[in-house]
């Protein structure tokens, strides 16, 4: 039997949810696959110890024949052939109504990089998501007063994403030891909405994150043709789209399709933890050191050859390739910092469109009519997998170095970033606007795994200044008198710590998030 942890306000969070039945569909994914999905994540540790040592990623030599041949993944059901746009948002209730009552195409539920997984959450996510299924979610915002409730007639699709396979949960026990959180994710929302969505021909669809290796596709696969047996549903009637975002991944998106060709119906450019796992893959390459985030653009280098590659690989093998997430949203109150950020998103998705991507992700529902025009303006039908380039990008070409340098703004606002996206984060919020752009866990991974690299090899800031642990002490103590002044964070303190010990480590940390996850509920 699963031990579950905090079950006192289980009944009020999520009444529905963690009943014996579900709990035990949980316990069976989790004794068939822990020790594969253990050694798995082995097997990344391994990787990394390579790519420390001087080994740079690149294409597999034992999949080249499976490269080379003609083969396809299994087409897309009708519910998701048009994926024009896609909204994001955790799986929160009132977000969960205004995404899904939304224009947007499909609605993708976060378990995982903007949703903070206290316990709450989690519960909560998982009620609000098996309300929504059923059509009778509604709420009242606490602080307006104001009811959301979803419309019976609404037509986005709903795609839900667990947790990556390094994150546990550490309120579900099997044996003394926590079960992983994507299983816990996946096996509530199968055991309780996967047969209703199936009846009406909308699922149960998923979003797969932080892949690194296609054996880790392949686990994701069985399990869902565990699940399908288990609950008597058609073979392969679950589908899922891949999220490539992390730089191994990319050498490896044949096999990966290949691997759930018969369930998988698409990738996507997931641009923000891909750029965190460039630095972190190459962390202990000197000369491969990003210059500020502002100049790590998807038009250029390495960025713009895996958006290429992507698209090429998906349409090659009749699968969606879907674009990522601008972090740029609107801004209120000031006209022409908002016609300026929107003019950026425009130009986002143009580019995307124009390369061939068959749909794009906006984290606002003020963003989607942009995007739409963006994308039909190059794309009258429901996809373009038709659009093939004939593009094959060298190993080289995917590990290219944007140009670029650092000033201390950008020092100070990857410190800021971090710092106040790790505050909210503890206190149990995942998806922060700061400075007019929405951050999540991956753009603050990107803050300070830049802020470590540069430390760590004294990087030189435009002005001749080198960074040093002095320079970030001070920046450091600066952006918290800052972020004071303002009003305080109430984990700031936390955060600051945390923060602190990330960059002054000897060695990069695989995740801010894994650490973090000890100090919540």
């Amino acid at each position: 039997m699963l031990e579950i942890k905090n079950k006192t306000s289980l009944d009020s969070w999520s009444p529905n949810i963690f009943t014996p039945e579900a709990l035990a569909f949980v316990e069976k994914i989790a004794d068939k696959f822990s020790a594969r999905r253990d050694a798995l994540l082995d097997a990344r540790r391994a990787a990394k110890e390579r790519f420390d040592g001087g080994q740079l990623p690149g294409f597999l030599p034992d999949t080249k024949d499976l490269r080379m041949e003609n083969w396809q993944v299994a087409d897309a059901p009708l519910a998701l052939q048009n994926r024009r746009v896609e909204i994001t948002a955790p799986a929160e209730r009132q977000k969960v109504i205004q995404a899904l009552n939304s224009s947007a195409k499909a609605y993708m539920a976060d378990f995982e990089d903007s949703l903070a997984p206290t316990w709450k959450n989690i519960a909560t996510g998982q009620q609000a998501l098996y309300d929504a299924v059923r059509g009778t979610c509604d709420t009242v915002n606490s602080v307006t007063g104001k009811h959301y409730a979803l419309k019976p007639d609404h037509e986005c699709v709903l795609i839900v994403r667990p947790r990556g396979w390094h994150l546990p949960e550490k309120n579900v026990l099997r044996q003394g030891k926590a079960v992983a959180g994507a299983f816990v994710d996946f096996g509530l929302f199968f055991f309780h909405n996967a047969k209703l969505l199936a009846t009406n021909e909308r699922g149960p669809y998923f979003y797969l994150p932080k892949t690194e290796h296609w054996r880790e596709a392949a686990l994701w696969n069985d399990i869902m043709d565990f699940a399908e047996k288990e609950l008597e549903l058609p073979a392969n009637s679950t589908k899922a789209t891949l999220l490539i975002e992390t730089l191994p991944a990319v050498f490896q998106m044949h096999e990966i399709l290949h691997a759930m060709r018969a369930r998988l119906v698409g990738l996507n450019c997931g641009r923000w933890d891909y750029i965190f796992s460039y630095i972190k893959t190459l962390a202990r390459h000197q000369q491969r050191i990003l210059p500020a985030r502002a100049l790590v653009t998807m038009d250029k280098a390495f960025l713009k050859s895996y958006s290429e590659e992507l698209v090429e690989t998906c349409h090659r093998r009749g699968a969606h390739a879907m674009g990522g997430m601008s972090a740029f949203i609107p801004i209120r109150g000031d006209e022409e910092a908002n016609a300026l950020a929107l003019e950026k998103v425009r130009e986002d998705k143009k580019r995307e469109a124009a390369n061939g991507h068959d749909g794009t992700w906006v984290a606002h529902p003020g963003l989607i009519d942009l995007a739409v025009d963006a994308f039909s303006e190059y794309m009258p039908k429901a996809h373009q997998k038709d659009k093939l380039s004939g593009i094959a990008h060298s190993a080289s070409a995917l590990l290219e170095l944007p140009e670029g340098g650092i000033n201390l703004a950008d020092f100070d606002s990857n410190i800021q970033v971090a710092l106040r996206y790790t505050a909210a984060w503890l206190g149990g919020t995942g998806a922060v606007p700061i400075f007019n752009m929405m951050e999540d866990a991956a753009t603050a991974e990107i803050s300070r795994a830049q802020l470590w690299q540069w430390m760590q090899y004294a990087t030189t800031l435009s002005d001749g200044v080198e960074i040093d642990a002095a320079l970030f002490a001070n920046r450091l103590q600066s952006a918290v008198n800052a972020i004071n002044a303002d009003g305080e964070l109430t984990y700031l303190s936390a955060a600051a710590d945390m923060l602190d010990s990330l960059v002054n480590s000897p060695d990069m940390a695989d995740f801010l998030t894994t650490g973090a996850y000890a100090l919540i509920d």
